[in-house]
């Protein structure tokens, strides 16, 4: 099994001048997973080479058994410093999509031609796709084969407006994941604050927070491993 995990290139919080960019947790416990699991794994980014990270997700506070462990990692980290161009990769390639969050992911892929071009074709080619945290806001522009948002009436979820406020982001990020998938008619649930949630509605596999950046990626595992088995 291939996944393409797709990461920001974005590294500045609007016009404040403070860094972001992904966050590591929703890349390195998904990471993990996957390899777990014998897949072959791809990083992409908009610019290519080492995306940003959002130095607050390296944190003390912030880290976790698989940042350390990804940081410790030199294939890991060698596969992080050179991450492939978006616009070199092709849906055909994968068996499956994985967007870990972050903010950077807010002004980037939501309005890449590439990302959402990449999500319209894997989802419509049958593929399963999982976003966490802010990257279900890259979903803003998708669309389904009719030109209705890809996310209307699909069960989704994301970064809440209560998490977003609780990091003191709400005035700076461009759109609020919440409010953004409600716009769309998508009909989006959500737990507590910082609790792992995953919802699942069909292809489409999204995770609230960074803690469900991990049971999203376990998520995605047993949906494609099915998917494959049965077309095997």
């Amino acid at each position: 099994m291939k996944v393409l995990i797709v990461l920001t290139s974005h590294d500045t919080l609007g016009d404040t001048g403070r860094p972001t960019g992904f966050w590591l947790e929703e890349l390195a416990a998904p990471y993990y997973r996957f390899e777990e699991a014998g897949w072959e794994i791809t990083l992409a980014s908009p610019k290519g080479g080492r995306p940003p990270l959002d130095p607050k997700s390296n944190e003390p506070a912030f880290q976790t058994e698989q940042t350390r462990r990804f940081e410790a990692d030199t294939e890991a980290t060698a596969a992080l410093a050179n991450t492939v161009r978006l616009d070199s990769v092709s849906a055909a390639d994968f068996d499956t999509v994985f967007y870990p969050g972050g903010h950077g992911p807010l002004w980037d892929l939501a309005e890449d031609t590439d990302s959402i071009r990449l999500i319209e074709t894997t989802l419509a080619s049958g593929k399963p796709l999982a976003l966490v945290c802010h990257a279900p806001g890259v979903l803003r522009h998708t669309v389904n084969e009719d030109g209705t948002p890809l996310v209307k009436g699909r069960n989704v979820t994301g970064f809440t407006n209560s998490e977003e406020e609780g990091v003191g982001l709400t005035d700076i990020v461009p759109f609020l994941v919440e409010d953004e998938l409600l716009r769309l008619g998508a009909d989006y649930t959500k737990t507590g604050d910082w609790r792992p949630y995953v919802v699942r509605d069909g292809l489409l596999i999204t995770g609230q927070n960074p803690a469900s950046s991990g049971p999203a990626a376990d998520a995605l595992i047993q949906h494609a491993t099915q998917a494959h088995t049965v077309n095997v």
